[in-house]
């Protein structure tokens, strides 16, 4: 081949060659263009996972349990990663290590491609490594406080006896004892439950970081109650009745078990069940009392401490409702130049509350109107509005709950016409709702309230 054939081979070779490059670097461009990269910090950290630990080593000292990780990586990319946040791992690898002091890099894995890691906070752990040690320790049970009075505990029974404590191994030779721990104050009742157990070093103080086995000691413990004492039930003894229309809700007495104690044990078994109060008077009681009454015990039987018992009695009104007919509906607002018929003209009112105040209740009391503000001619349909000048009675219900009101233009007087005479109206009577008469501008015949059926 010639020279020439040479050189020109050569030369196309060299522009072919740049031509490629060329067209890898627009490529490359392109891919960029639309795929941008973004440098990012996992919004979550990622947990340290620790393997090939020796199963006859133990970490003893306290490291990083999370890194925060950045990466730089294509949106793409970034989007994959953040479906699936488990794709990034951080590894810290113990292989080979022994007992002692260790520095270990923390590695962080990634799934997805193409990613760079930027950084990872901490990068890398100081811990120590331990032989694992195990100590068998025996349970001391440690008692606090005394039965309720009149009763006695018995011996305490464990199971088991002793714990496994397992767990580095300058941790586990501080442990001096195991302890379970119980309060006794005011028990009346047999013990018998499973208690944590608690390690302790020679000053006293818990121990963390071991395993235990088993966990819980199960503990018995009998009380018993002595001979001469009893507890019983307290019952209230009543008397009299609470003011008219007042009710009696409940009656509560504290305590509601007292222990009796005689010398003659005899005396004690023979008596009932339950010690009644005096008698507590609720002759015209209209409010809750709250008093302390002795106790009606016979001869030769006495209180165990406090020698009087509160009673708390709740006296609350009777609830009750009344239905008031035909209260005639008032208008109020009226916009000047203007009438206002309202159909119905009176409207019946459910009041509820307690039967003291609704006795109480008259006509001055109670007032029924419509708001006419701001309204134009014509007919609208408006919702009465209720006042009670009593507190505690409400109203429950308006029939009907709507009414008609017609606005028109108010009519001028004819001059020339003689003016009409006024009636002298009838003074009505007011009294209380028993003896309620007709209103006098209601056009319908005298009514009576009529009271709703009364459950105390």
């Amino acid at each position: 081949m010639s020279k020439e054939t040479l050189r020109a081979i050569g030369t196309n070779l060299k522009t072919l060659l740049w031509a490629v490059i060329l067209a890898l670097a627009v490529w490359v461009a392109a891919v960029t263009a639309a795929d941008p990269d973004e440098e990012r910090t996992l919004p979550a950290p990622i947990q340290v996972e620790v393997v090939g630990q020796d199963s006859g080593l133990v970490i003893s000292s306290e490291y990083p349990k999370q890194v925060a990780v950045s990466l730089r990586a294509p949106v793409s990319v970034w989007e994959r990663l953040d479906n699936d946040p488990a794709s990034v791992r951080a590894i810290l690898d113990l292989s080979g290590l022994s007992s002692g002091e260790h520095a270990v890099n923390i590695q962080v894995q990634v799934n997805e491609r193409p990613v760079k890691i930027v950084s990872v906070t901490p990068a890398n752990v100081t811990l120590f490594l331990e032989p694992v040690a195990t100590r068998t320790v025996a349970v001391e049970l440690s008692i606090a406080g005394q039965p309720a009075t009149g009763y006695q505990s018995g011996e305490p029974s464990l199971d088991p006896l002793q714990v496994v404590v397992a767990g580095p191994e300058s941790l586990v030779n501080t442990v001096t004892r195991a302890r379970i721990a119980i309060n006794l104050d005011g028990l009346r009742e047999a013990i018998g439950r499973s208690i944590p157990v608690d390690l302790l070093n020679e000053n006293g103080q818990v121990v963390r970081g071991l395993s235990v086995s088993p966990q819980e000691v199960q503990v018995n413990l009998a009380i018993t109650q002595q001979g001469g004492y009893r507890d019983l039930a307290v019952k209230v003894t009543v008397q009299g009745q609470v003011a008219s229309g007042y009710r009696l809700t409940d009656i509560s007495v504290f305590p509601p078990v007292v222990t009796v104690y005689s010398s003659d044990p005899n005396v004690v078994l023979e008596l009932p069940g339950v010690v009644e109060t005096l008698p507590l008077d609720l002759q015209n009681a209209s409010e809750d009392i709250a008093t302390r009454l002795d106790l009606n015990l016979p001869q030769g039987v006495s209180v165990v401490g406090e020698q009087t018992v509160m009673i708390l009695a709740g006296i609350s009104p009777i609830e009750s409702s009344l239905t008031l007919s035909n209260e005639l509906v008032q208008v109020v607002g009226l916009p000047p130049g203007l009438t206002a018929q309202v159909l119905p003209p009176t409207v019946d009112v459910i009041v509820s509350g307690p039967l003291p105040l609704l006795d109480t209740l008259t006509r001055q009391d109670i007032r029924v109107t419509v708001d006419l503000s701001g309204l134009e001619v014509g007919t609208h349909q408006l919702t009465p509005k209720v006042e009670i000048l009593i507190a505690d009675v409400i109203v429950e219900t308006i029939l009907p709950g709507t009414v008609e009101v017609t606005l028109s233009p108010a009519q001028t007087p004819n001059p020339n016409l003689p003016p009409t005479p006024t009636p002298t109206p009838t003074p009505t009577p007011q009294s209380s709702l028993l003896g309620w008469e007709a209103h006098p501008a209601s056009p319908f015949p005298p009514r009576r309230p009529t009271r709703a059926v009364v459950i105390p």
